[in-house]
């Protein structure tokens, strides 16, 4: 009592092996918790405690294990390499610029569309968008956690687009098949992304692309049952669903020629496929490109070099 400190010890039998959950609750609000010690080696009345040696107040802490779970598509997660934190810090800033009217969210199939490192694509970009005012928010390896991340922390407040061109999911497809709890929980993200889009551009015209075509694995069938979920997110309004899968491979799913540069992303000839599906669609909601672009300068990936 001389130092305040209080120490307490519990003893638990663990009948199975596996996960527990060790919980605790405050009482006195003038208590502090300073430390919690599990020692996991067998002890009995004879011998206590079992593996931790005395001390002051317990061993150092132990480096934390987490289980390798995979996050949860419809719940916000930051990305923790510091090129991420950059490109959000860049994201923030051309939000902040304004002069936007039509907003890309999406991943590295959205992003290299419009980046200052792929200026073959960049070149197809301004041909195509200038006079409309559009701005690339696309980051690659987003998966929809990380896009709801960086939509709830700034990158579309206050940006007032009037349409918003959404395509997210594949990156948690993967290259592997899905069963039902992966394509409901893929649903999930993307239903959580465009309800962030709504809550933050209410007046904004959402266009939800279908995940595209991928054949670096076995996936169409898992991509085909998703996007037949996200079709349904369609209110002929505010939200219209956009699949091009057709346009970009056969019946069978395979991607025809040139279409991608990987399996995956796209090529000059799949972005100009995602170009003209779009352009009636940009014609009716935005009316015809102007002489003047007032969007903000597109960005690149700050880790790519000069």
């Amino acid at each position: 009592m001389a130092d305040s400190v209080r120490r307490v010890v519990t003893r638990h039998h663990l009948a199975q092996p596996g996960a527990h959950t060790l919980k605790f609750w405050l009482v006195d609000p003038g208590v502090v918790l300073e430390r919690i010690v599990i020692d996991l080696a067998p002890s009995d009345q004879a011998r206590v405690p079992g593996g931790v040696r005395p001390s002051y107040l317990g061993p150092v802490e132990s480096p934390r294990v987490r289980p390798a779970v995979a996050p949860v598509a419809d719940r916000p997660v930051p990305r923790g390499d510091r090129n991420s934190q950059i490109v959000h810090e860049q994201l923030l800033a051309k939000a902040r610029a304004g002069g936007i009217s039509l907003y890309f969210l999406g991943d590295s199939i959205t992003r290299r569309w419009g980046a200052t490192d792929y200026p073959e694509f960049l070149a197809h970009w301004r041909e195509t968008f200038h006079g409309w005012n559009a701005a690339n928010f696309g980051w690659g390896a987003d998966s929809t956690q990380h896009m709801l991340w960086r939509v709830e922390n700034g990158e579309l407040e206050g940006v007032n687009p009037r349409v918003i061109v959404l395509l997210a999911g594949t990156n948690k497809v993967g290259d592997q098949p899905g069963d039902e709890a992966k394509i409901a929980d893929i649903t999930r993200g993307v239903t959580a992304l465009v309800e962030a889009c709504r809550a933050r551009a209410p007046d904004a015209t959402i266009i939800l692309m279908g995940i595209l075509p991928r054949n670096d694995g076995p996936v169409m069938p898992t991509i085909e049952r998703i996007n037949a979920n996200l079709a349904r997110l369609a209110d002929g309004g505010r939200v219209r669903f956009l699949n091009i899968n057709e346009r970009l491979a056969g019946p069978d799913g395979q991607l025809l020629p040139g279409i991608t540069v990987d399996r995956l992303h796209l090529s000059r000839q799949g972005y100009k496929v995602w170009a003209q599906a779009l352009e009636p669609l940009l014609v009716e909601l935005l009316g015809p490109r102007a002489v003047i672009d007032t969007a903000p300068p597109p960005t690149g990936d700050p880790g790519a070099g000069p």
